[in-house]
C-alpha cells in the first residue's frame, strides 16, 4: 500500500509542468507553442532565455529529488529510487498538461541527487563537459546516462544500476528524433557555450 501511495504522490509531483507555469506566469507564453513544443528545460532556455531555463531546470530536478526524499524521510519501507521513477513518468506524461511533458533528463538527475549527491555532481560535470565539446544538449544527456550507468557499477547497489539503466533507456527513447537529427546533421547546437 505504501508503494502505491508514494508512487501516486511522486507521479503528481512530477506532473507539475514547470516550463508551462514559468512561461505562462512569468512571460505570458505557452511554451508548447514555441520551439520544439517540449515542456522541458532545454526548450525553455531556447524560447524564454537563461533565467527561465534555470528556474525550470532546478524545478524539474527538484521534482525527482523530493519524490525520493519524501518516502526516505517518512521512514517508509519502500525502495525510494523506484518511487522516483514515477516522478519521471509524471514529468514526461503529466496529467496536468495533457500527458505531453519533458524528456526526463532533469527529473531523472534529481532522483540521483536525492540519494547519491556525489554521483549527481559527477553527472552534471559529465553533462557540461560533453555539452561544451559537442554543443548538443540531447547528445550530452544520452552520454551522461551511459557514463552514469558505468559509474553506478562501482557503488555496489544493484537497484541503482537497474534504475539508472532504465532511466537511460527511457532518455534514449525520448530522444529518438534527436538521434535522427544528429545523424542527419540537422540537430540544433547551442550557441551560448
Amino acid at each position: 500500500m505504501e508503494y502505491i501511495l508514494f508512487a501516486i504522490l511522486a507521479y503528481l509531483l512530477g506532473s507539475i509542468p514547470s516550463a508551462l507555469l514559468v512561461g505562462k506566469i512569468g512571460y505570458k507564453v505557452d511554451i508548447r507553442e514555441h520551439g520544439s513544443g517540449n515542456l522541458g528545460a532545454t526548450n525553455t532556455f531556447r524560447v524564454l532565455g537563461i533565467k527561465a531555463g534555470i528556474i525550470v531546470m532546478i524545478s524539474d530536478i527538484l521534482k525527482g529529488t523530493i519524490a525520493t526524499l519524501i518516502p526516505l524521510f517518512s521512514g517508509a519501507d519502500v525502495y525510494v529510487l523506484a518511487i522516483g521513477i514515477f516522478a519521471v513518468i509524471g514529468h514526461t506524461y503529466p496529467i496536468f498538461a495533457k500527458f505531453k511533458g519533458g524528456k526526463a533528463v532533469a527529473t531523472s538527475a534529481g532522483i540521483i541527487l536525492g540519494i547519491y549527491p556525489l554521483l549527481f555532481v559527477i553527472m552534471i560535470t559529465t553533462f557540461l563537459i560533453t555539452l561544451y565539446l559537442s554543443k548538443y544538449v540531447s547528445l550530452s544527456s544520452m552520454i551522461t546516462g551511459v557514463i552514469t550507468i558505468i559509474l553506478s557499477l562501482f557503488l555496489n547497489d544493484i537497484g541503482l544500476v537497474i534504475v539508472i539503466s532504465l532511466l537511460t533507456i527511457f532518455v534514449f527513447y525520448r530522444h529518438r528524433e534527436n538521434i535522427k537529427r544528429i545523424k542527419n546533421g540537422t540537430e540544433p547546437k547551442i550557441k551560448w557555450m
